[in-house]
């Protein structure tokens, strides 16, 4: 299809990844008549991969709206039972194989050390950002009879910003994760790699008793290496690549909604490509409405990012004693002002973003304004 026709006739679309955001834009770009999509992914089997997806307000409401939210049994997942989110306590693309394959628009949803992204903007790099997290599956009926470990989403937190969090699966399963700073090292990777549990608890010395019972029934554990690069202006390049999910915003923590965010990507991109296609508009103006959308959320993430960052900065000068401490970095990354992004609407800020660009369409430079209330 040439770049200036409108979308009228099929386009093809290449999806890299087949995580969440893959999965749905897949999910999304399936229900759009005009397109037809291959999924590329790398892993050859379905496995566990030894972490949770936090499953925010807005991230069941986009499940519900794709459909998949019927394949989800309550026994599935777990709710805290006193309605609580957490509890915070002290302590052309060529592939491989060399298969090749002619599209229209390749969409990157292959992570944060996306290959998608190193080929629209090769001047873009990311590194390990001094962050990593252990991450570990417990499988065993005992955790139930461990005195203070409440059932529920909990973070330990300790002392320079390291903290542990322990949520319950199901009735036998727990997850923990636990993130530190350490050194860079030669092997570091953003997949998980096996390491030895000792390695893992060594990290813990000190932490309270419940979370030293849960740690003594861990058996195998895998690191998972935070990368982070400079922020990208744009996550679209030359009107026929787009970059979602992790791909798009190399943040070094992303409010445990990573999930969300890949959900909100694939559903505005399919919003954009359907605006486009009712309107005989071109694929670059689809993608042109999706960046403008989405970049201005990841902005706004940034400004929050920096505003916990400067918060943290002034706390560790302050002379508190260690429970004081605690405490104030707690209450900095919980304040109401900083978990807007959990009752973020996407569906609302393509709608505004659609009503400007009508209002203007056709004049020579268009730009949208979405607003966002973090302060």
């Amino acid at each position: 299809m040439a770049v200036d026709e409108g979308l009228t006739t099929h386009i093809k679309v290449a999806i890299i990844g087949g995580g969440p955001a893959g999965l749905s834009a897949a999910i999304q770009l399936a229900k759009i008549p005009f397109i037809d999509w291959k999924l590329y992914e790398q892993k050859p089997t379905i496995s566990e991969i030894s972490t949770g997806i936090t499953l925010q307000r807005n991230t069941w409401a986009l499940l519900e709206k794709m459909g998949a939210s019927k394949n989800l049994r309550a026994k599935d997942f777990f709710r805290p039972t006193d309605g609580h989110d957490n509890q915070y306590r002290n302590t052309k693309t060529v592939f491989e194989d060399g298969f090749t394959d002619a599209v229209d628009l390749l969409v990157g949803a292959d992570g944060i050390r996306s290959i998608t992204r190193s080929f629209a903007f090769p001047d873009h790099t990311v590194s390990y950002s001094g962050l990593t997290a252990y991450r570990a599956l417990v499988r065993s009926s005992d955790a139930e009879q461990i005195n203070g470990l409440a059932k529920a989403a909990i973070f330990w937190y300790g002392i320079g910003g390291d903290w542990v969090y322990t949520c319950p699966l199901n009735e036998t399963d727990w997850e923990i994760t636990g993130r530190f700073r350490e050194p860079d090292v030669s092997d570091r990777s953003s997949w998980g790699r096996d390491v030895d549990v000792a390695v893992f608890a060594a990290h813990f010395a000190g932490y309270c008793e419940p979370l030293q019972q849960l740690l003594s029934l861990v058996t195998s554990v895998k690191r998972y290496d935070y990368f982070g690069s400079s922020r990208l202006e744009t996550v679209v390049n030359e009107g026929n690549t787009v970059l979602i999910g992790d791909a798009s915003h190399p943040l070094s923590g992303a409010f445990g909604a990573g999930a969300a965010f890949a959900l909100e990507d694939a559903n505005t991109l399919a919003g954009a490509l359907r605006w486009a296609g009712d309107r005989s508009c071109r694929l670059k103006d689809a993608l042109r409405l999706f960046n403008e959308v989405r970049s201005a959320h990841y902005k706004a993430l940034y400004q929050t990012l920096d505003d916990v960052a400067a918060r943290r900065q002034r706390i560790s000068t302050e002379k508190l004693s260690e429970e004081k401490h605690i405490v104030a970095q707690v209450e900095n990354v919980s304040q109401e002002r900083h978990t807007w992004m959990y009752y973020h609407d996407t569906d609302v800020a393509l709608e505004e973003a659609i009503e400007l660009l009508e209002r203007f369409l056709g004049t020579p430079r268009i730009s949208l304004r979405v607003n966002y209330y973090i302060d």
